[in-house]
C-alpha cells in the first residue's frame, strides 16, 4: 500500500508547524522544498539539524528533497557548475534526513522543441547520474509545463535514454494539465511512466474563466478515481506527496509555479491543502 506525504510550504515555512498538520491528517512523511523563506540548497548545517529534529519529534519520515536541479539553462556552463552546488547540498540534505529522492528536471524549453535537445537533455542527466553514484539518492526528474520534457512520455523517454539506476521517474499528473495538447494524465500519461516511476506528486486543475487554474484534488480534471485504484491494484508502495497549488483566496503567478517556495508562496497554504488533506487520507484507506 502507498504512503502519504506533503511538501511542507505547501502547508507553512515553519517546519514545526508543517509538521504537527501533517500528523494530525495521518500522513507518513513529509517533502522539503522551502523551510523558513529557505530553498532545500540553501539551509546551513544548524538548520539540517534542526529539520532532522523536527521530523523525528513528529515520527515523519522525509520522503523527498524538492529540489530544483536543472531547472535553467540547458545550454549556460556557468549555471550548469552552479546546479551541482544545488545538487550537492541537496545530496546533504538527503543523506542527514534519511531521504532517499532527490528532484531533478529538463532545463526551460522557452518553448524549443524537444526531440531536437534530446540527446542533449540525456548527455546533461547521465553527467549528473555519474555525479551522484554511490551517494546514497536517486535523482527522480519529474515533468513540468516549462520544460523540455513536460509530460509523462517524455520523462519516461529521458529516463529509459539515461538509463541508470539511480535515475528515475516522478509523476505529478497534475502539472500535465497545464500543457496544452498533451497526454491525458490517466490513464495515458501513467501508463507511459509506470515502468520507471518510483514517487508520485498530486495537485489537480480545472478550466477556469478559459485558463487552466488549480483546484482541489478530486474536483478538476485529472481521474484520481481511477489513478489511486490503479495504484492500488498495481500494489504501489511508495509515496503519493500532496503539492496542491491550490490557494482559496489568491493565484500563484506563473513565476512562483515554475518556481515555488518561500513565504509569499505558502500564504494562504493551510486552508487550502487542509481541505485536500482529508481526501488523501481517504485514497489512502
Amino acid at each position: 500500500m502507498f504512503k502519504t506525504a506533503i511538501i511542507t510550504d505547501e502547508l507553512s515555512q515553519d517546519l514545526d508547524l508543517a509538521c504537527q498538520i501533517a500528523k494530525e491528517y495521518d500522513l507518513s512523511g513529509i517533502e522539503l522544498r522551502s523551510v523558513w523563506g529557505k530553498g532545500p540548497h540553501l539551509l546551513s548545517d544548524d538548520e539540517i539539524n534542526e529539520v532532522v529534529k523536527i521530523a523525528k519529534k513528529y515520527d515523519l519520515e522525509v520522503c523527498g528533497i524538492s529540489a530544483p536541479f536543472f531547472k535553467c539553462e540547458i545550454d549556460n556552463e556557468e549555471e550548469i557548475a552552479q546546479q551541482y552546488e544545488i545538487l550537492d547540498r541537496c545530496i546533504k540534505l538527503a543523506n542527514a534526513t534519511g531521504a532517499k529522492f532527490v528532484r531533478g528536471f529538463t532545463f526551460w524549453s522557452h518553448g524549443r522543441d524537444f526531440n531536437e535537445y534530446f540527446d542533449q537533455i540525456v548527455d546533461r542527466l547521465k553527467a549528473a547520474a555519474k555525479h551522484i553514484e554511490g551517494k546514497g539518492i536517486t535523482l527522480v526528474i519529474e515533468m513540468d509545463p516549462t520544460l523540455f520534457a513536460c509530460d509523462a512520455t517524455k520523462v519516461a523517454k529521458v529516463v529509459e535514454a539515461v538509463n541508470h539506476d539511480q535515475v528515475k521517474g516522478l509523476f505529478d499528473p497534475g502539472n500535465i494539465l497545464w500543457v496544452p495538447g498533451a497526454e491525458t494524465p490517466y490513464p495515458d500519461g501513467y501508463e507511459a511512466i509506470k515502468n520507471c516511476m518510483v514517487h508520485v506528486h498530486i495537485k489537480d486543475a480545472d478550466m477556469v474563466d478559459g485558463k487552466i487554474d488549480a483546484v482541489k484534488i478530486g474536483t478538476g480534471l485529472v481521474d484520481y478515481k481511477g489513478f489511486i485504484a490503479r495504484l492500488k491494484a498495481d500494489k504501489y508502495e511508495g509515496y503519493i506527496v500532496l503539492e496542491t497549488h491550490y490557494r482559496m483566496k489568491k493565484e500563484l503567478s506563473e513565476e512562483q509555479l515554475a518556481l515555488p517556495g518561500g513565504a509569499d508562496f505558502s500564504d494562504g497554504a493551510i486552508p487550502a491543502s487542509t481541505e485536500c488533506l482529508p481526501i488523501l487520507r481517504d485514497w489512502a484507506k
